[in-house]
């Protein structure tokens, strides 16, 4: 059984379809990576799996059970927490508001998952009384993971973490990844640092005009002439 399978997912906005039949599997040890175009689908692909939009057509199983009829706070209830690209935080509440927030499902025991939080991110506990909005970029983008941490997921679903962030930032954000992985936790990113993240994962798909396009391991399309053209600057 695998741990996420989402089966020929057609889903979009309104009565347009974006994804044309989407189709990936992840295990539970894995950083599972997406790379493609923009436009290709993969952060709608992404809002399907967190119940953010309802597919039109195929099934998404997590754990062995459908979770694609569910509303988002059921799937994260579930253990997929989605943190999107853009507006993760609440830029007028402080840091330790911002990840008390993020455990609205799960309020049992927050203080004790909060503590985990920090300890994982130290620079979130020197800024815990400072306001959201005045974090750096990459401070911003450790508090949305932490706040997605905040209800014990045991899927991470990552639209763009590095996005906007100087290399050295980049580098330390794909480092928390591997971290969090190392700890018991699968990820799902989408990413358009193809290079690093494929670098990261231990699997990767290519999607393409909302299809897959190609499938393999990190190393495997690293070295695919056709991905090092389209994606990694040759």
């Amino acid at each position: 059984m695998e741990f996420l399978k989402a089966d020929g997912i057609f889903s979009g906005y309104g009565e347009k379809d974006i994804l044309q039949g989407v189709s990936i599997r992840i295990e539970s040890s894995e950083i599972v990576t997406i790379i493609g175009p923009n436009g290709a689908g993969k952060s709608t692909f992404l809002k399907t799996l967190a119940g953010l939009l309802k597919p039109h057509k195929g099934e998404i199983l997590f754990m062995g059970k459908p979770i694609h009829g569910l509303r988002p706070p059921d799937v994260t209830r579930r253990g997929v927490c989605y943190v999107p690209q853009e507006q993760n935080i609440f830029p007028g509440l402080s840091v330790a508001e911002n990840l008390e927030m993020g455990s609205y499902v799960l309020q049992k025991g927050w203080q004790k998952r909060q503590a985990d939080v920090v300890a994982r991110f130290p620079i979130l506990e020197k800024r815990k009384g400072v306001r959201a909005g005045a974090l750096s970029g990459g401070e911003r983008q450790m508090l949305a993971m932490g706040m997605a941490l905040m209800v014990e997921p045991k899927l991470l679903l990552l639209d763009e973490p590095s996005a906007g962030l100087a290399p050295l930032l980049v580098e330390m954000i794909f480092e928390k990844v591997r971290e969090i992985n190392h700890q018991g936790i699968a990820i799902l990113m989408v990413e358009q640092n193809a290079l690093e993240s494929l670098q990261l994962s231990h699997r990767s798909y290519v999607m393409v005009m909302g299809r897959n396009r190609m499938e393999g391991t990190g190393k495997e399309l690293i070295a695919n002439p056709e991905i090092r053209e389209s994606f990694l600057g040759g």
